[in-house]
Parts: structure tokens; C-alpha cells; sequence
């Protein structure tokens, strides 16, 4: 293969994150040459309402596999956390890189952190796992919807529209704006979205060509931990639709995973946590999301 085409999103983010996955191709295959594909998609095109109220993450997928369908794209480049539980049939993930910071970040021009907010703050979050923790440790504070990328919500704070608002740690660092980070919300205090800070290649389920082009920068750990977290996730019927979060750590062969459910509404949460051997990692995530079921999450998702 002489040239590659990777789909990806228009955002300063999926476009900083794509060249990071061409420049390891590059270094990998020198002959390689790769082109971008930069596409719309239509979760980034209506940002008038939540992702939940307009059909979830997946869709900002779908414009990338339909590319890949008309074979105008070779494959594609994820934030896997916006990754549907099920990828659409005809599809894979041949690669998942090394992932990054998997922790949220508190980001204020003002306050240093969650406690230090006054009483009844404006606090924006797109996120309805991240509304269900900041109701949880704060019931007072009023949280609103807070759509766009990364420029556009930051944007958005320093106009003044919010005295806080909740990003992810990796998209900051990615795009060189470490120093917007005001404090980090680490498990297990706060647990982050499953496969938070991880980046994934998709391809065709028939394209071993690629599959077998890309794997080159799968990792191992990482793949371990996503898989846990996401068999969580799709063990609890996982969508944006719900606030789900899930985080798995390996150390050695043990591999301890942490989940949270939460109500939205009111900022209830409960919790489960297990470990086990790193083999079995679908095992652990499904184990995982039957404690919290057992602790009374189903309440919350239905």
C-alpha cells in the first residue's frame, strides 16, 4: 500500500488527534504516505440540543463509515469513548493506542475547584455522567448543556456564560491547553466516561489489508482496560442516553475495575468496584455492571 486515507472529524481535536495516528504510521512505514479526509458529521453540525436528544455518540461516527463504504476513506480515527458500544455491522477496531490522561478536568476562571464554587454556580457539562457526580458532590449547583469542541466551550466560560465548566483532561493536553486545567477530578472520587482518553482506528471488517497495517500501534494494556470498561458499559445498556462511568487499571496480571451510575436529575450514585486476572477482562466489566445493578442502578437507567 502506497497511500492511506483516514476519515476524521473537522474538530481542532479529532484533527490534532489523526495526525498523531499518521505521524506513528509514518514513523512505522516510512513509504507510507497518508492523506486526511476531514468530514462533517451531524453530532457536530446540531449543537442546539444534547447528544442524547438527538440520537448519541454514534453519531459522529457515521459520516466517517460511510466514507469507508464508498471507499473514499481507508479507515477512520476516534475519541473511543465516543464509540457506540456496538459498532455498526461491516466494521472493527484494529487499534487502540496508548491511552492518555483518563481523567475530567475542573476549568474556571475563578474558582480552583468543585468546593470552591458559590452556592448555586452555573456549571457546564454536555456530559450526563459528569451532571450526575457534580450533583452528587454539590446538589446546589445549577448545570446546563454545553455543547461544541474544545474552543467553542472554552469560548463559551470566558464569555462569562459559566462560572465552571468540565472537560476531558487528554483533549486539553492534546491540544496544548494544560494550563486551562484548574484542578483534576481522579478516580476514585470521580470516575470518567469508559474508554475516556483513548483513541481508536476503525476500518472495514473486510479490509485485513488495513487491519493488519494499523495494528501496529494497538496496545496491549489499553486494549485490556477499554475492554472491561466498555463490557460494563454495553452490560448496562451503555449510551449517552444514561451516566455510566467506568475505569480499569492493570497492574501486572490483576486488573481492578471501578463503575459508577448515576441519576442526572438529582445526583444520586451508586457504586461497585471488583478485580481479576487481566484474561478476563469481558468477564470482570459484565461482573462489574451486575454489582451495580445488585446496588440499585437499574432504578436509574430505567
Amino acid at each position: 500500500m502506497k497511500i492511506l486515507r483516514i476519515a476524521t472529524r473537522k474538530s481542532p481535536l479529532a484533527l490534532w488527534q489523526t495526525e498523531h495516528v499518521a505521524e506513528r504510521l509514518r514513523v512505522a512505514y516510512p513509504d507510507l504516505q497518508i492523506e486526511l479526509v476531514p468530514l462533517s458529521t451531524r453530532g457536530d453540525e446540531q449543537l442546539d440540543r444534547s447528544l442524547a436528544a438527538i440520537g448519541g455518540k454514534g453519531l459522529f461516527l457515521k459520516e466517517l463509515e460511510l466514507a469507508m463504504e464508498r471507499g473514499e476513506a481507508d479507515c477512520a480515527v476516534h475519541s473511543l469513548k465516543d464509540v457506540p458500544m456496538e459498532l455498526e455491522p461491516g466494521f472493527r477496531l484494529p487499534a487502540i493506542l496508548q491511552r492518555a490522561d483518563s481523567a475530567d478536568a475542573f476549568i474556571s476562571n475563578h474558582f480552583d475547584d468543585i468546593a470552591a464554587l458559590p452556592e448555586g454556580a452555573h456549571v457546564g457539562t454536555s456530559s450526563l455522567r459528569r451532571r450526575a457526580q457534580l450533583l452528587k458532590l454539590r446538589p446546589d449547583l445549577r448545570v446546563s448543556d454545553l455543547r461544541g469542541n474544545v474552543n467553542t466551550r472554552l469560548a463559551k466560560l470566558d464569555e462569562g456564560q459559566y462560572d465552571a465548566i468540565i472537560l476531558a483532561c487528554a483533549g486539553l493536553l492534546r491540544l496544548g491547553m494544560a494550563d486551562r486545567i484548574r484542578s483534576r477530578l481522579d478516580a476514585p472520587d470521580w470516575l470518567p466516561a469508559p474508554a475516556q482518553g483513548a483513541i481508536a482506528i476503525e476500518c472495514a471488517d473486510n479490509a485485513d489489508d488495513i487491519a493488519r497495517l494499523v495494528a501496529v500501534l494497538d496496545d496491549a494494556t489499553t486494549r485490556i482496560c477499554v475492554e472491561a470498561e466498555r463490557a460494563a458499559n454495553r452490560a448496562l445498556g451503555g449510551s449517552c442516553h444514561l451516566p455510566i462511568a467506568a475505569l480499569a487499571t492493570l497492574n501486572g496480571e490483576n486488573l481492578h475495575i471501578a463503575g459508577l451510575v448515576g441519576d442526572a436529575a438529582t445526583g444520586r450514585c451508586v457504586r461497585a468496584q471488583t478485580s481479576g486476572a487481566a484474561s478476563g477482562a469481558d468477564a470482570l466489566g459484565k461482573a462489574v455492571a451486575a454489582s451495580l445493578l445488585e446496588a440499585g442502578a437499574g432504578q436509574f437507567i430505567a
